[in-house]
């Protein structure tokens, strides 16, 4: 027993050196400076568009039966799919972890990820719908692994089968036992639900609906997510309102404490400045996952013919996740005062909503698990497409048994190592595909001026 537990913590300490690696001030840079790249030389388009975005997107909520677009799915599904899995435990977990850790300070630097990282997430899957293909079964598949392949040449090949392989076994973590251990954690803390049930029930549901394909998420994920999201913004802003007076202070607190190392008070153990840079960009980039390549995997299915509408409709995903959902927790959880008083991770969101909604934990609770259901059903997807790069169509039905056979794994198992890996394993995945955008953003720029020089010209 004693040389297994010494095992374990060996494990676990490699996971960390490799983390400290991964995450450090290279990766950082890497992360922010190719997002700052790709707005500059778009000037600042995605952020000057957004309304375009939003046009697009209401105008594409089913596919257009009278034009003959490929893809799969309507461009709001694709979207709604990657925002399955964009939504979950990052935005509610993973931020108050930021803050907890971190300070007040962390939501700015969460903030300052997004805004580059919606130019980062346009030009993902600008190259997706780019460089997709069809696959045996007359699907449209795409992502990192297809446009650093077909947009950089074979002699690039390996690194696209470098982000496959993380890419698969990120899914199992960010997308599955990270989702599941939330899950459970918080139906046991609020209803008493055994984790085991959590578990099991989780599974079956996963199961029921991964074994439908892409189509299936996408409606389950298209109905889901707009409902859960609009629910838990309205609760948040219930206490945002509650809290009305107080919130010029907490913006303020958040401005500075970006910049200037927090004290210790209450339960908070106060923070260096590189702790809110470092758990603000991380936890970022676990919530929008911009840079990670994951949601072009999605978007490379939409019925679509034109790479630039399907980026504008795409980067919607960034500004929502974390501008607008991840904004609602952090400051929920700094305008009340939660933020020191030594709790973490969701049961920190859960207090900050009580103070102010009767509630609020069970808000809280139920906003959890559905979108950490639907995260894993978004990841799902995404696996299995990197899966299926690796060892073609054959191993997607044995891949889905698998993935939902880890799902009740994840929700006994230790919630702090699997954060880790998982932060480790968003990394891994991420390096590759910064690396595949700055080689093909001459390719991006061009098409996003060929787009927006044809749509001057019929005006």
């Amino acid at each position: 027993m004693e040389a297994e537990v010494g095992l374990l913590q060996r494990v676990v300490d490699f996971v960390h050196v490799i983390n400290d690696v991964v995450w450090g001030v290279p990766m950082l840079v890497m992360i922010l400076g190719v997002g700052l790249f790709l707005s500059i030389g778009l000037k600042l388009m995605p952020i000057l568009k957004l309304g375009t975005g939003f046009k697009l997107l209401w105008s594409g909520r089913a596919p257009d039966e009278d034009q003959q677009e490929q893809g799969q799915i309507s461009p709001f599904n694709a979207l709604m799919t990657s925002l399955s899995a964009t939504i979950g435990t990052g935005n509610i977990a993973g931020v108050a972890t930021a803050i907890a850790m971190g300070g007040p300070g962390a939501l700015f630097w969460m903030w300052c990820t997004a805004l580059v990282g919606m130019a980062t997430k346009y030009s993902e899957a600008v190259l997706a719908v780019k460089f997709r293909e069809e696959d045996a079964k007359g699907h449209h598949v795409g992502g990192p692994m297809y446009y650093i392949k077909n947009g950089l040449g074979k002699k690039w090949t390996w690194l696209g089968v470098v982000f496959a392989v993380f890419g698969a076994c990120a899914g199992f973590g960010i997308g599955n036992t990270v989702q599941a251990n939330s899950v459970a954690d918080a139906l046991s803390a609020n209803f008493g639900v055994a984790p085991w049930i959590t578990g099991v029930v989780m599974m079956l549901l996963v199961g029921a609906v991964l074994m439908g394909g892409i189509h299936r998420i996408a409606d389950v994920a298209g109905k889901l997510v707009p409902l859960m999201t609009i629910f838990y913004i309205v609760s948040g802003l219930a206490v945002l309102v509650v809290y009305a007076a107080d919130l010029p202070a907490a913006l303020s607190l958040i401005v500075k404490s970006a910049f200037t190392p927090v004290a210790a008070q209450g339960g908070f153990a106060g923070a260096a400045v590189w702790a809110a840079v470092n758990l603000g960009v991380a936890r970022g980039v676990f919530s929008n996952e911009a840079g990670l390549g994951s949601a072009p995997i999605a978007h490379a299915a939409a019925q679509t013919n034109n790479p630039v509408t399907q980026g504008l409709v795409a980067m919607l995903g960034t500004f929502i996740d974390t501008i607008i959902v991840c904004s609602i927790t952090g400051l929920a959880i700094v305008v009340t005062g939660s933020w020191s008083s030594g709790e973490n991770g969701a049961p920190l969101t859960s207090m900050a909503f009580g103070h102010a909604l009767p509630i609020g934990n069970y808000v809280v609770a139920v906003a959890l698990a559905i979108f950490a259901f639907t995260t894993i059903l978004g990841w799902s997807f995404y696996s299995e497409k990197c899966i299926q790069f690796l060892f073609g169509v054959k191993a997607i039905m044995p891949f889905r048994l698998i993935f939902t056979i880890v799902v009740p794994i994840g929700a006994l198992a230790k919630l702090d190592f699997i954060w880790l890996l998982a932060d480790t394993l968003n990394a891994m995945m991420a390096l590759p595909n910064l690396v595949a955008l700055l080689l093909l953003s001459p390719v991006v720029f061009k098409l996003t001026r060929s787009y927006f020089d044809k749509q001057r010209a019929r005006k």
